[in-house]
């Protein structure tokens, strides 16, 4: 076997005109011509073994090739233009190749194969034989890495989780002629309906706590018991949403809709049956517990779950919903308990988180950034005990469950943080008319805000005031602008990646600081300026395009870049705890394939290109 050099314009035609790799994107085609080798075999000579055909895909570009059995019997012939290697010869039981006459071919490794398809999924269908993917589910099974079986609710519509048509009612029935309705019709739900619109909904639980254990007559109106204008979804919408309103509210069941009519209803079993670290199954747990040493055991199992969606595969957008969902319901749950503890809260308040949870963002890897607005009803003597005690319970629940204390204490634990309306109105306008470099580091962490508990409208006010306020203000854009670009992608001199070099993480890369941060950074920035109230990095980036800030095409490089970076993240850190290891940013380039290196290299150029147009528009 040799290696043939200077082979990339040719290899680049080649691959626009196979068809499997012509499906590919002309840059990614450009890219991997530059990174494949292309080797050659003399008559007679073996390809390579067993081992590596398994790791490897092979593209045969000339000459033939032919696959041999255990005892080097030929299996299958194989001609110009195929591909073999991976699990594409189990069933044959291959073993080895060899040449039949002299043959140019090249290999990708299992790591480009998987990144190629995760970019072009349509090559699933041609890369990914029958026998591999039962090979990868049953080495899931064996390992305990079985994705979660939410994952397919990603490209799932609502629509086609109905199951029946849906059972109704008019709010006038009596309470008994509904449980026997639920009874006959087998279901553990009924909508209530006037004039053919969602009126409300019962559950069997209703009949439980509303009825039986509160003693009412059966024969009041379900009216009397219902959930008045329940949360609905429709029935358009991925069934990943559906996941995710439930998982965050503590609903079992949700009417689908399809505009004003009423579709039927879906339940959490329809989404996700019988897998114990499922995002609504888990969110379930957490608000069984009564205790800090129940959620704890709980929240072990946020590690699983990362790793469980890492193995399926899920983009880091989903991961990202999906962690912070089960943080805010640890949240949430601690709120309830702290609440049950101290009594009903004396004043309105919202639990707000910021950063990363407030972007639903977070990986298994997180700390905590918090605060409270509380009414401007607040009176630091009447009020001020309670709501320091009810913030310290909370904060340090979060720390017992894994979220760690925020090293620059923004939690609401902290006096500062925990203020009424009226005062984060008067910080905002503060650091938004003198951007100080204190300003600007309190603006990057705390105009990235939501609301996970309590009157939601406290914030909603608050926010939309802001952004009032630094939509066009080019004197503090150009400041948050020479403040973001602080963190700069990794690249050297000649905008090859430069790694880290001295230290504990000499030899790597951070990814979140590095690579990660400078893009919520930039769409942080496009969000003030616009005066876009989206929180979600991605979705800025998706309403600047739309208002123009930035071309299209800018939008989905950068949107690209964000996604390709936070899962390499989540990738690494799944392979750290599968490793027993603590999770963390920082990569070590060798770790990933040479495709992926280039990528990663493309990621940090649109990045730094994009700071530098940034830059260039707010100068100071």
């Amino acid at each position: 076997m040799s290696i043939v050099p200077d082979h990339g314009s040719h290899l680049q035609q080649a691959l626009a005109q196979h068809r499997v790799f012509g499906l590919l994107p002309v840059a990614t085609r450009d890219n991997l011509a530059r990174s494949l080798p292309e080797l050659r075999a003399t008559a007679g000579e073996r390809v390579d073994d067993s081992d590596r055909l398994r790791d490897h895909l092979y593209w045969l570009l000339d000459g033939s090739v032919e696959l041999l059995d255990a005892e080097g019997e030929s299996v299958v012939t194989l001609m110009a233009g195929e591909l073999f290697g991976l699990t594409q010869g189990d069933s044959l039981q291959v073993h080895g190749a060899q040449a039949i006459q002299p043959c140019r071919y090249t290999r990708l490794d299992a790591h480009t194969v998987r990144a190629l398809c995760r970019e072009v999924p349509a090559l699933g269908f041609f890369l990914n034989t029958a026998e591999d993917r039962t090979r990868t589910m049953g080495l899931r099974r064996a390992s305990g890495e079985e994705g979660d079986a939410a994952l397919n609710l990603m490209t799932t519509p609502v629509s086609a989780l109905i199951k029946r048509a849906p059972i109704t009612l008019p709010p006038h029935t009596s309470i008994r002629e509904a449980a026997q309705v639920m009874s006959e019709k087998r279901v553990s739900s009924v909508l209530i309906v006037e004039q053919e619109l969602l009126f409300g909904l019962i559950t069997d639980r209703d009949l439980r706590n509303r009825v039986i254990a509160a003693g009412i007559d059966t024969s009041r109106p379900i009216a009397d018991i219902a959930t008045l204008a329940p949360m609905s979804i429709d029935l358009k919408n991925p069934a990943f949403d559906a996941l995710l309103l439930m998982a965050r509210h503590n609903i079992h069941h949700m009417p689908v809709l399809d505009g004003q009519r009423i579709a039927g209803m879906i339940t959490a079993t329809d989404l996700n049956e019988q897998h114990s670290t499922s995002a609504v199954y888990l969110t379930g747990d957490i608000y069984k517990q009564t205790t800090i040493e129940g959620l704890q055991a709980v929240a072990i199992k946020v590690k699983r779950l990362q790793h469980s969606l890492a193995a399926a595969q899920a983009s880091a957008y989903s991961t990202g919903h999906i962690i912070t969902a089960i943080t805010d319901a640890i949240t949430s749950r601690l709120l309830h308990l702290g609440e049950a503890h101290l009594g009903p809260a004396p004043v309105d308040y919202t639990w707000v988180a910021a950063g990363s949870q407030a972007r639903n963002e977070q990986t298994a890897k997180s700390d905590q950034d918090n605060c409270l607005v509380l009414d401007d009803a607040y009176d630091e003597t009447q009020h001020g005990a309670y709501f320091k005690a009810l913030a310290t319970f909370v904060c340090d629940g979060l720390d017992a469950c894994g979220y760690v204390y925020c090293p620059g204490e923004m939690m609401a634990m902290t006096e500062q943080w925990r203020q009424p309306r009226r005062r984060w109105a008067e910080y905002f306008t503060r650091w938004t008319g003198q951007p100080d470099p204190k300003a600007l580091m309190l603006t990057c962490v705390f105009f990235d805000l939501r609301a996970i508990h309590g009157n939601h409208a406290l914030l909603e006010g608050l926010r939309h005031d802001v952004l009032q306020r630094t939509k066009g203000n080019s004197i503090f854009l150009a400041h948050m602008v020479g403040n973001a670009l602080q963190h700069q992608p990794p690249l050297g001199m000649f905008k090859g990646i430069s790694t880290i070099r001295s230290g504990e993480h000499k030899g790597t890369i951070d990814l979140k600081h590095t690579g990660v941060v400078p893009i919520v950074d930039l769409a942080r920035v496009y969000a003030l300026a616009g005066g876009d109230s989206a929180v979600n990095t991605q979705d800025r980036l998706a309403g600047t395009a739309a208002g123009g800030a930035i071309s299209e095409q800018s939008a989905r490089d950068l949107r690209d870049a964000l996604e390709f970076l936070a899962f390499l993240r989540i990738q690494h850190q799944a392979r750290q705890i599968a490793a027993g290891k603590t999770p963390d940013n920082f990569l070590d380039p060798a770790d990933i394939s040479n495709f992926e290196r280039t990528q990663l290299k493309d990621a940090f150029n649109v990045v730094a290109s994009l700071q530098n147009v940034l830059s260039q528009r707010y100068r100071m």
